[in-house]
């Protein structure tokens, strides 16, 4: 008789993303893990030298913006830039094959009405991506890991980021580089209210959500 092995940890992985896929057949609900990262890996400051490592100008994030594989668009790069945040990219020839961005101030995320605030001696990272004919080749980790020593020697902490509780690729890819957990944000809308929730350990860091709406009915903040 065959014997049928069950890894426990992708069982539960599985059964936490059905159970968080049902919810949202209801309302909107996320839990975004807090993720910190202090110290450098110095195994990961490389990647393969047909690879070209730099900070994006507008000039050349205006060239990329039109290629919609990038996911980027006007609106989002005109908030981004005019809110001082940094991109970083790799390049192989004229290719743009990854970029990440970087935020030293509250910064909008998705849903677009809610805005993140953090300690201001951390940066924020978001928006890793990577082009489906470049991944597997530690470009998402190698930009994080150049960024961090980066800021570190301008007198920063360390940098914050979230996942979705749920987006086990993206965690396991940002453990790998030394990323640990803080903590979690609970995000939960029906209609038009919000109830957004930091644990204490997101406290601790000054990682919260506020809804950018001008309308009071459209937040109610748990924070206890």
């Amino acid at each position: 008789m065959t014997k049928i092995h069950f890894n426990h940890q992708g069982v539960f992985e599985a059964v936490q993303d059905l159970a968080l896929r049902s919810l949202n057949q209801l309302l909107f609900y996320r839990i975004l893990r807090g993720l910190k990262i202090e110290n450098v890996r110095p195994e990961f400051l490389e990647c393969n030298k047909k690879f070209r490592g730099t900070f994006m100008s507008e000039s050349m994030l205006t060239e990329v913006v039109e290629q919609p594989e990038y996911e980027l668009s006007h609106r989002f790069l005109n908030q981004a830039l005019s809110n001082g945040d940094e991109c970083y990219g790799f390049f192989h020839g004229s290719v743009l094959a990854a970029y990440s961005w970087y935020s030293h101030k509250p910064t909008q995320i998705n849903p677009l009405d809610l805005v993140l605030h953090f300690d201001d001696e951390y940066v924020y990272m978001y928006k890793g991506f990577t082009h489906p004919n470049y991944r597997g080749q530690r470009l998402y980790g190698t930009g994080m890991t150049r960024m961090l020593a980066g800021y570190l020697t301008r007198g920063y902490k360390g940098m914050l980021c979230y996942v979705e509780s749920n987006n086990f690729t993206s965690l396991n890819s940002c453990y790998q580089i030394g990323y640990l957990d803080f903590g979690n944000l609970y995000v939960a809308r029906l209609f038009n209210r919000y109830w957004l929730h930091a644990d204490p350990g997101c406290q601790r860091y000054g990682f919260a959500l506020e809804c950018g709406r001008s309308s009071p009915e459209a937040r109610i903040s748990m924070t206890a």
